[in-house]
């Protein structure tokens, strides 16, 4: 009995070429033994890719459509194994790829250098001005005796022979898929092509070298713990000379010991006595930038909470602009002393009396006494 390839594969029998090769490629994806290793996904990768090899061929889904099989009883279900060998990477450049027809071409020997970090530690007063510093870096820079070209003067680059400038070697190896091509880079050039006899003494043809340096770093008001700043061009030189990555200033916020950050807002507390919250008063608060003047109304809660618009930190946008600065949040506390002297506890009772405080503090512990102690002699009379 002819086997169903269509339904191996999912597709009806007056599916596109493309069809075909889209669900093939999905289920190779999900069944080869790279992704799944389980045995029955082995047995159902080689029905799959039989069915492909069948049904992308015109002559062969030919004789399938007219009730044939045209692997007869060989099918998927040989005992060699369809696929030995051959990644999961194989199978696609062998079927979609460029397996059949050649590799992918040597890569260029001069590439793009990598990004750098550096972090630097800032106070909240430095965050809130901007400051420029001098830093000094280890990267990889132009090697400066050959400029980056990786020979000794008077010598070139020449094409490798191993590869012949492809970059790649290519091996054909013969499976139930027919005949299946491999390419891995050239172990001699590396995969560029191209090869120095005689290298640059000083970077051994790599065209850069290690250094330190010192470059200028800007940073502007207004950044934040973890904010980073990025200088275009200065990160580390590319092989052969190529052309540099940034380097990124990432900040590192100090603590404050007197204001707390959340954005561009400041927080911090002010305690002030009990006889200050219950006349007011104007006291001086140094801020950030300048001093100014607290103003405590008479009657002042503990727990207030005071706004001092625009006396926060620069407000940065993400495009490095200023936008306006946050406010300084005042956080009033209110000391209670624990311990008065004879003048001060007469001159507190006195107050107490004069508002009639004090009768209210003595008949409300009469009537707790009344009530619970009350209770309590005449349970155990």
């Amino acid at each position: 009995m002819a086997r169903d390839y269509y339904g191996t594969l999912g597709v009806r029998q007056d599916a596109t070429s493309e069809e075909i090769k889209r669900a093939y490629r999905k289920l190779a994806r999900e069944l080869h033994p790279d992704v799944n290793p389980d045995d029955s996904a082995q047995e159902r990768f080689r029905e799959v890719t039989a069915a492909y090899e069948v049904l992308s061929d015109p002559q062969k889904r030919k004789i399938v459509d007219m009730g044939g099989d045209p692997l007869g009883n060989g099918g998927g279900g040989g005992a060699r194994d369809p696929f030995a060998g051959f990644g999961l990477g194989d199978i696609m450049d062998a079927f979609f790829g460029g397996g059949a027809g050649g590799g992918r071409g040597p890569r260029s020997r001069v590439q793009p250098g990598s990004d750098a970090l550096i972090r630097i530690e800032l106070t909240l007063e430095e965050c809130n001005t901007g400051v420029t510093r001098e830093l000094t870096v280890d990267t990889a820079v132009l090697c400066d005796l050959c400029r980056g070209s990786g020979t000794t003067e008077g010598s070139s680059v020449q094409v490798c022979d191993t590869c012949a400038g492809r970059g790649e070697i290519q091996s054909v190896q013969r499976s139930f898929l027919g005949q299946v091509v491999t390419a891995r880079p050239c172990p001699v050039c590396r995969g560029v092509g191209e090869v120095i006899p005689d290298p640059c003494r000083q970077c051994g043809g790599d065209g850069r070298v290690r250094a330190r340096r010192t470059i200028t770093a800007k940073v502007p008001p207004g950044v934040a713990d973890g904010m980073r700043v990025r200088l275009s061009g200065q990160g580390e030189v590319g092989p052969g000379g190529g052309p540099a990555g940034d380097l990124y200033v990432e900040v590192v916020e100090q603590p404050h010991p007197t204001f707390e950050r959340n954005g561009a807002d400041l927080h911090c507390t002010v305690r002030i006595p009990m006889t200050t919250a219950a006349l007011g008063a104007v006291l001086p608060l140094e801020t950030l930038d300048d001093t100014v003047e607290l103003e405590l109304d008479p009657g002042t809660q503990p727990g207030t909470e005071l706004l001092l618009t625009g006396h926060g930190l620069p407000r940065l946008r993400s495009s490095g602009r200023v936008d306006g600065r946050g406010d300084l949040h005042v956080h009033v506390e209110v000391e209670i002393p624990n311990k008065l002297d004879a003048r001060q506890t007469e001159l507190l009772r006195e107050l107490a009396s004069i508002r009639g405080e004090e009768e209210q503090i003595v008949a409300a512990t009469n009537g707790r006494a009344g009530g619970l102690f009350s209770r309590l002699r005449a349970r155990h009379r």
